[in-house]
């Protein structure tokens, strides 16, 4: 029996049915008995009783790593301030995402090496760990610390769940589970909040972080005995090669260049250390950008077609509709006197349009017009960042962006996903874990960048000047926050054009 796999050669993007080996025997009884073969019975859905348990497991850890984005976030200046650590707040966040970036290249060597299951149990054990430090912290920089132990962990786990859908399902079913990972941002992203709002005012914020490591229970004991039972092991039954030391290397250094550059960034924008900031970015670019061609596939950087362009492509639209979004809620706050709380509903749409756009693209009918399907939808994506800004005008109805993003995030679900899909199509059994440490790199790090070009064009135009007086959020320029929106709408249009790019040459030319 042949099974297909991600990256069999000269396989059209359109479903195929796998053939069981049960389904194999009752064709060939058929072919015995002179009848001709009987059609085998095709092989079920997600939650058909062979995969139910595997979904359900790996689709909860998604949902355990929403919930405690969402939640976290809310409960994070309550913690900065009641330990004295407001100076120390950003680095809370890019502790997190430089230590994933090790964590993402690291899970791809060992998940390529010896299977995704020793990755995934350790990943959810820092992942719990650092909520547990930093839930129990007595000092802002044991709470920094417990946030970068975090982040190790969720690096470790996303890479390995990437690698446990390309091992355990079948090629028409990978757009299925990924619309099911999108769909658990959906309640996480509109209960999170008020819970951890609720669980910080009356119990404090500890309880955010300590509570969350008792949901790590269940997916556990769903997923990993089924992890065990059919994604284990080197792919294909080969000998466990040697973990390459030079990646390891290079993923320690785009960690630390990542979070020099946001150091850097932070240093430009404020009166004390702004003579450091050049040194700190220069030597971040150093070991960022060598770091960089050596863990992405050849040819990224310049858009080569097929895989190189996928990565690319999941950079560019993550960077830049992350890095917008994040300066959505401070508009709406300090430009339009909105709530904090109403500020963050204008987003809490587009966690369920997110979803919806990712189960659209796992639709069967669609797959023959993914790749046109991404290009208008980096070209709606675009338009939707360059609609939110338009709310600073103040005959324009605040409902605006609320609507902008339900669209944007449509297709956003539609485009994230769909790169998940095609990554996967394209990638050898043995090379799944390394190509999709290099998505997860590309998402990630392009929000670092992004975010801090993003964060620097704001400062200087006097968006850092916001203060808060007699209740009210007031002092940002409205040119500062045009300087966010409109460069990443045109980073989101040049991510239509990489769309063009995605299959692979036929004729060979690059």
């Amino acid at each position: 029996m042949t099974v297909l796999e991600p990256g069999d050669s000269g396989v059209a993007h359109v479903p195929v049915p796998v053939v069981l080996p049960e389904a194999e025997a009752e064709v060939q009884a058929g072919r015995d008995a002179g009848g001709g073969p009987r059609e085998p019975v095709p092989e079920g859905g997600v939650l058909s009783r062979e995969h139910r348990a595997l979904s359900i497991g790996i689709v909860s850890v998604v949902l355990l790593i929403a919930f405690e984005a969402t939640a976290v976030g809310t409960a994070m200046p309550v913690a900065a301030r009641e330990l004295d650590g407001l100076s120390l707040y950003a680095f809370a966040f890019s502790a997190y995402f430089t230590t994933s970036l090790f964590g993402m290249v690291f899970a791809g060597q060992w998940s390529d090496r010896a299977g995704p299951l020793a990755s995934l149990a350790a990943g959810i054990g820092a992942f719990a760990a650092g909520l547990l430090l930093a839930g129990t912290a007595g000092a802002m920089w044991l709470f920094v610390l417990g946030r970068a132990v975090q982040g190790l962990g969720g690096g470790l786990v996303i890479v390995a769940l990437y690698v446990v859908v390309g091992r355990a399902y079948p090629e028409r079913l990978r757009p299925a589970i990924m619309a099911a990972f999108a769909a658990s941002w959906v309640i996480p992203s509109v209960v999170g909040p008020l819970a951890s709002g609720a669980v910080t005012e009356h119990l404090g914020w500890r309880w955010v972080f300590v509570g969350i490591p008792a949901l790590v229970v269940f997916p556990l004991a769903l997923a990993l005995p089924q992890i065990r039972r059919r994604a284990s092991g080197p792919a294909g039954g080969a000998v466990p090669a040697p973990f390459d030391r030079r990646r390891i290397r290079l993923a320690l250094g785009i960690s630390l260049g990542a979070g020099l550059l946001q150091y850097a960034a932070q240093a430009a924008s404020g009166e004390d250390g702004r003579w450091f900031a050049l040194p700190a970015g220069a030597a971040g670019a150093a070991l960022l950008v060598p770091a960089v061609l050596g863990l992405l596939p050849a040819g990224t950087y310049r858009a080569a077609r097929g895989l190189p362009s996928v990565v690319l492509l999941r950079g560019v639209a993550a960077g830049s509709f992350i890095a917008a979004e994040s300066f959505v809620p401070l508009m709406l706050v300090t430009q339009r006197g909105l709530s904090p709380t109403l500020a963050g509903f204008s987003l809490a749409a587009g966690g369920a349009t997110w979803a919806l756009g990712s189960f659209v693209q796992s639709r069967p009918r669609v797959e023959p017009y993914r790749e046109r399907l991404m290009f208008s939808g980096m070209l709606l994506v675009s338009a939707a960042i360059a609609a939110a800004p338009s709310v600073l005008i103040q005959s324009v109805p605040v409902w605006t962006v609320a609507v902008a993003w339900g669209f944007g995030c449509f297709r956003m679900g539609l485009v994230i996903s769909s790169s998940s899909v095609l990554m996967l199509h394209l990638s050898a059994p043995e090379e799944a874990g390394a190509n999709s440490a290099a998505l997860q790199i590309s998402d990630g790090l392009s929000n670092v960048i992004l975010l801090a070009a993003g964060g620097a064009a704001f400062a200087a135009l006097g968006g850092g000047t916001v203060t808060h007086t007699a209740g009210e959020v007031t002092g940002s320029h409205p040119a500062a926050f045009a300087a966010v929106f409109l460069p990443m709408a045109g980073v989101a249009l040049a991510g239509a054009w990489v769309t063009t790019r995605l299959k692979e040459s036929t004729d060979g030319r690059p």
